[in-house]
């Protein structure tokens, strides 16, 4: 009803959005028959030396987004559009001008932003009405989670679903009344042009600025009732019953994933069905996610020649990608595959980790060890293009007969099995991927063919790299190398854990203790959100739990703590967007739906379990409790599309089945490395591992994990050999020295929480 009135209000079609996948936002990468996607070459980023040169409005080539840290605005820094950024002075000049406000919100590897960049905001006739009739602001979805996700609300309210490049036109005080995501120069079938909405909605602001106010208010009003009001019922075991049951009737039985046309690699669904299914390796549970994970290293999803997972599979096979990729599917795909190895034993998962974990140390790593955030799905202007082969090409590298052998397993076609997903045009190229997995016999001869693929790709003219260092994004990629070096017993994997929190620890924390959001080329930028404490605290309990090293759990409480105190809902629970201190927008938001990435409430959900089972707090275990009762009546509709919090949910009702365990030992002595090896295997996700050094409690090392573990002060070593205290379903057995000890206590099957 909102869209319809607005479209009225404004004389303009109605947008016709393309639906995501169930359960999720649409991307809002739209396609349009008869639009072809192609928007020419990128300029280059600006330097600093030359940034450093600019006077203070940009001079003649660049808008003022010259100065922004962030690559996704240095890459509208040229348009003729007089893009600000997001702040005050934006916002105070709309109010002096009497204009509406145009927001624009993308991220830097967006393909649908780049193509409304080359046909809007380069165009001089379109920037022009755009500057006179608006004041035109730019925001990098990935450095404002917090407006990104207030809009983002908005836009899917307003039109069904949602996406970028994200586009919400508001008044001076922030209240929308328009929004949309791609626009096209002109209008195509039902959806409008940018000439045509700027026309419309400058023509509603001057003649009905009344109507316009009314569905300004009533979208704001909207807004407020669509917040959690405050907390319900706590949900029980028929919440996680309810959640596998939805996905399995979405799930498809032959290609793997969930629903039958565009599909979004989402890890979380695959890791609460593998932790669902652990008792039962080869249940329906296990199975649904063995299948999914296959179909994306099996497809052109993932990237074979240089390893990595791109960002989706528009078709139902997985094999056409957008091809940009995101470190968070690095991470977030990478632990999945770790928790199918771990669940079922197939070196195919570990290998697949493994190859995610080389791309991000090769190419996604900076120098000081932080994490690059993205690569482009574009280069020299189409999209795709520098992953792309044909027969031809291969022949001319590998020779006739070897190049036969890779066109015949890698489904290489004369045609090109690459489609345009806007125009259906084939272009003659191919993207490798597998009908089968490859025998070891043919592994070994693809292994040095694949090499030489990869050094000549080298040679290409490579996607744009995003080198921003996000503290949320890079949470998640310390958690997964730390959990991948656990389950391992990889010291290296671990090492580049170590080096991400160290990097963060010195870059992105104040000192005052609070998380900055953004680093890029030397500088910290902007207050960090939710989702910045929740993913940095998750990985450094997984880094913790591989390297047990006190600083970590110290680290993790402190992000946790934080939150708690500038995040937390004290009326109803659970915790919000922004910190109390942050900028005030028109709605303080909450949200625990977990599409792409999980919810900053999910994370911090799971994460205070964690740290109630690590130290004996017991605030973490209720106020863990008190966030999932806060979405409880959401979640309870539709369990499937939080599945993180279901894994919350679940390692919350296993509280009887989840072991403490703490090991008295020298971490390097290899007595207690075996303990630690045994544990490895015998674990389940919400286990709790503390190694405690030997020694009286003033020993420093002794005494900095006190600090932490209180509990663990009068455990002491059994005849001079490491020793395991066990506790499981509040009940601690008698300490064991052996391994075999160790092994019966470990085996020991725990009660049945359903």
């Amino acid at each position: 009803m909102i869209a319809l009135a607005l479209c009225t209000v404004f004389a303009l079609p109605m947008p016709q959005e393309d639906p995501g996948p169930q359960g999720a936002p649409a991307t809002g990468e739209t396609q349009e028959e008869g639009h072809h996607g192609h928007h020419g070459t990128r300029a280059p980023l600006p330097s600093a030396a030359e940034i450093a040169k600019l006077p203070k409005d940009g001079g003649p080539e660049f808008n003022r987004l010259v100065f922004s840290k962030s690559p996704y605005l240095l890459q509208h820094a040229r348009n003729p559009v007089d893009w600000h950024e997001w702040g005050p002075a934006a916002f105070f000049l709309a109010e002096t001008r009497d204009v509406p406000v145009f927001l624009s919100i993308g991220y830097s590897t967006c393909h649908w932003c780049h193509v409304m960049e080359h046909e809007s905001f380069e165009d001089p006739e379109v920037a022009a009405r755009m500057n006179k009739a608006f004041v035109c602001i730019k925001v990098d979805r990935e450095e404002r989670p917090d407006i990104d996700q207030l809009y983002m609300t908005v836009t899917q309210r307003m039109t069904g679903s949602g996406g970028w490049p994200m586009t919400v036109i508001m008044d001076s005080e922030k209240r929308p009344f328009f929004a949309g995501t791609y626009f096209p120069k002109n209008q195509i079938g039902q959806r409008p042009g940018m000439m045509q909405l700027i026309e419309g909605v400058s023509g509603a602001w001057t003649d009905n600025r009344e109507g316009v106010m009314a569905s300004a208010d009533a979208i704001v009003k909207d807004l407020v009732n669509s917040q959690p009001s405050g907390a319900g019922e706590m949900l029980g075991a028929s919440a996680l019953d309810l959640a596998q049951q939805q996905l399995s009737q979405r799930f498809d039985a032959v290609h793997g994933g969930f629903g039958d046309s565009r599909k979004f690699p989402v890890p979380h669904e695959l890791r609460f069905l593998l932790r669902r299914g652990r008792s039962e390796p080869t249940g329906d549970a296990v199975q649904m996610a063995v299948k999914t994970l296959d179909g994306w290293r099996l497809g052109g999803i993932f990237d074979h020649v240089g390893f990595g997972m791109h960002r989706y599979s528009t078709d139902a096979v997985w094999l056409l990608p957008h091809f940009e990729k995101m470190l968070y599917d690095q991470a977030l795909c990478a632990m999945a595959f770790v928790e199918a190895w771990q669940v079922t034993g197939e070196p195919r998962f570990e290998r697949a980790a493994r190859e995610i974990f080389e791309y991000v140390s090769r190419d996604m790593t900076s120098p000081g060890g932080g994490f690059y955030s993205a690569e482009d799905a574009d280069s020299e202007g189409e999209e795709g293009l520098f992953y792309l082969w044909t027969p031809a090409e291969l022949i001319q590298i590998l020779g006739e007969k070897e190049a036969q052998f890779v066109v015949a397993r890698f489904g290489i076609e004369e045609g090109g099995n690459f489609v345009e997903e806007a125009t259906g045009r084939r272009l003659g190229l191919s993207i490798p991927h597998l009908d089968r997995f490859l025998s070891d016999e043919d592994a070994a001869r693809w292994a040095p063919l694949r090499a030489k693929l990869f050094n000549v790709r080298e040679e290409r003219i490579h996607p744009l790299k995003d080198d921003k260092v996000l503290t949320d994004w890079n949470g998640l990629m310390i958690g997964a190398f730390a959990s991948a070096g656990f389950a391992f017993d990889d010291p290296e994997l671990v090492g580049y854990a170590r080096r991400g929190a160290d990097f963060l620890r010195a870059n992105l924390r104040t000192k005052e203790g609070r998380l900055m959001k953004r680093w890029r080329a030397g500088e910290a930028g902007l207050d960090g959100m939710l989702e910045d404490h929740g993913y940095l605290a998750s990985g450094l309990l997984d880094l913790y739990r591989a390297s047990q090293d006190p600083r970590d759990l110290a680290f993790a409480r402190e992000c946790v703590d934080t939150a708690i105190a500038h995040f937390w809902d004290a009326k109803g629970g659970g915790f919000f967007l922004s910190p109390d201190d942050g900028e005030a927008l028109i709605v303080r938001a909450k949200d625990a739906y977990d599409g792409a990435r999980p919810s900053g409430n999910s994370v911090m959900a799971t994460a205070m379990l964690r740290l109630y089972r690590l130290t004996g707090e017991t605030s973490y275990r209720d106020r863990a409790t008190e966030t999932i009762r806060a979405f409880s009546g959401s979640i309870a509709r539709a369990p499937s599309t939080s599945t993180h919090m279901m894994m919350a949910l679940h390692d919350l009702l296993d509280g009887e089945s989840v072991r403490e365990v703490v090991i008295v030992g020298d971490a390097g002595a290899e007595d207690t490395r075996a303990m630690v090896r045994l544990f490895m295997g015998a674990g389940l996700a919400g286990d709790a591992l503390v190694v405690r050094p030997p020694g009286p409690p003033e020993d420093p090392r002794v005494a900095a994990l006190l600090a932490q573990v209180p509990y663990a002060r009068e455990h002491r070593q059994l005849d001079g050999k490491a020793t395991a205290y066990v506790c499981r379903g509040f009940v601690c057995q008698a300490p064991v020295n052996s391994l075999e000890a160790l092994q019966e206590l470990l085996a020991e099957p725990g009660p049945e929480f359903r």
